[in-house]
């Protein structure tokens, strides 16, 4: 039985080969394949194993049935069948392409309100009132499933003749958040006659998603990698994260205490529960920069925020 997100054909097209040249034994003869995507969200403590609806599927009818009645005697929110694998496949390959998809409008949204000097999240506030909206935040995409997976559906487009391109622009427009929240942080500094080079910044959080510790392909390395462009001395604070793997992965250092600094930057690149807490007005100095990726503090204590 598969989990793991794939293109499409991916199970019958390229897996079952190889178990079948290694093996020696003959597909749906000598051994059946199943395909079930995982759909547990890191950190979500709703959503998990047992009350998530289980699609199912199977090499052939009966291996379907088995499949399907056997992930039944765990699951209490019930299974759903599917009529092949590569309908399975392809369905959770399009849930994680149009979550991506939906951020990245709302990220675009962010883009252009900046340049009219409008409030994103003030707009979204009021398009929410409207009950059939769909409330998405702008904000860093990255992780290892919703940033990554919709190049497989594009992958197995493209190798069929077809370019998509909705989902690579919805990708295109995620993957330049970072260097927009940089580029737009170094302007406020400039407002404030900040000196970019030499500065001291503090970024806050590095897992790529909220009360969670999970780093895999966290978007906010590629904020302190640009800050660090500008010659800007850049901390990074995350308690949630394990210090030794931040550093294998990244070569960065957490700090423990992020009191002991004046900065001139501080970022809030994650909006862990933790982070709620703190006082960010007293952390600031007259002539600090705070921006918010995730419009979740006191608006009257930043300087701009997604």
């Amino acid at each position: 039985i598969y989990e793991s997100t794939v293109y499409p054909g991916c199970t019958e097209e390229d897996c079952v080969p190889v178990l079948e040249k290694e093996s020696g034994l003959k597909y749906n003869l000598d051994f059946f394949c199943a395909y079930s995507p995982e759909r547990v969200s890191p950190g979500d403590p709703v959503h998990t194993l047992r009350n998530i609806i289980k699609v199912t599927s199977g090499s052939n009818i009966e291996t379907a049935d088995f499949v399907d009645t056997l992930y039944a005697s765990i699951i209490d929110a019930g299974t759903h069948k599917a009529s092949s694998i590569k309908i399975a496949e392809a369905s959770k390959a399009i849930e994680n392409a149009q979550r991506d998809i939906n951020i990245s409008f709302v990220n675009e949204l962010a883009l252009i309100f900046d340049k009219m000097e409008i409030d994103t999240k003030e707009v979204l506030d009021a398009a929410a009132t409207k009950w059939n909206f769909l409330n998405f935040k702008p904000g860093l995409v990255g992780g290892h499933c919703i940033g990554v997976d919709p190049y497989y559906l594009s992958f197995k487009a493209e190798s069929l003749g077809y370019h998509p391109r909705v989902i690579l622009s919805g990708r295109y427009v995620n993957d330049q958040m970072a260097s927009f929240v940089v580029n737009k942080c170094v302007k406020l500094m400039v407002k404030k006659n900040v000196q970019a080079m030499g500065s001291k910044a503090l970024v806050m959080g590095i897992t790529f998603k909220e009360n969670c510790p999970d780093i895999r392909n966290s978007k906010v390395i590629d904020i302190v990698s640009e800050l660090r462009q500008f010659g800007i001395d850049v901390d990074v604070y995350d308690p949630l994260a394990e210090k030794e793997q931040v550093n294998n992965h990244y070569n960065i250092s957490l700090i423990t205490d992020i009191y002991k600094q004046n900065y001139q930057l501080i970022i809030l690149a994650v909006a862990h529960n933790e982070f709620l807490s703190i006082d960010f007005g007293k952390m600031k100095n007259p002539d600090t920069i705070l921006f918010d990726t995730r419009a979740v503090l006191n608006r009257d204590w930043v300087d701009g925020r997604l």
